[in-house]
């Protein structure tokens, strides 16, 4: 079963590789009347071109969470896909492990500040770690925790909503900041 986030990249794929090819055909039309010859640029090169971007893309987008951080002054650990964590109390129930049954409650902002959503309004949120839908990087940062920590998250878009947002009140490109606290894992 494809993540959200594969959904997101195929979207991404499909939109930038439509926008190149009309690009190119426009670019070809002369302007005395004549058509001409559409040409084909191979799939590789398209494809290198699109890693460049979203190399690019998340270079700044990580750029701007550790000028965040920063400014904050927390010291946060960062994991090699992007995910920064910080421990704020720490529990001592059972740590986390692939395939059990987190239940947390959580306030979800944007780097701005706007908060989304909360578990105030919505209740706690229950799910079998990387197994059900939520954000990758909630999957990947819950495993950093035990029971009864509290910590903060900040997620990467890649991590998080990706290219389309939640379509509700997470925008396109959004790193977002997950405050949570474990309550049980069974």
């Amino acid at each position: 079963m494809p993540t959200f986030l594969s959904k997101y990249l195929l979207v991404y794929v499909y939109l930038l590789t439509s926008l190149t090819v009309i690009t190119i055909y426009s670019c070809n039309n002369e302007d005395d009347g004549t058509v001409a010859v559409e040409q084909t640029i191979p799939k590789k090169d398209i494809k290198k071109k699109i890693e460049s971007a979203n190399k690019m893309y998340v270079k700044r987008e990580s750029d701007e969470i550790d000028q965040y951080v920063k400014f904050h002054e927390w010291n946060m650990t960062k994991t090699g896909t992007g995910l920064r964590y910080m421990i704020i109390k720490k529990g001592n129930g059972k740590t986390v492990l692939p395939g059990m049954e987190a239940t947390i409650t959580y306030k979800v902002k944007l780097l701005d500040g706007t908060l989304c959503y909360t578990s105030d309004s919505l209740g706690a949120k229950t799910f079998l770690v990387e197994q059900d839908n939520v954000e990758s990087g909630l999957h990947e940062g819950i495993q950093k925790l035990r029971e009864g920590d509290i910590a903060l998250f900040i997620i990467p878009s890649h991590l998080a909503h990706g290219l389309l947002g939640d379509e509700s009140k997470i925008p396109t490109h959004a790193s977002v900041i997950y405050e949570i606290e474990l309550l049980s894992v069974r």
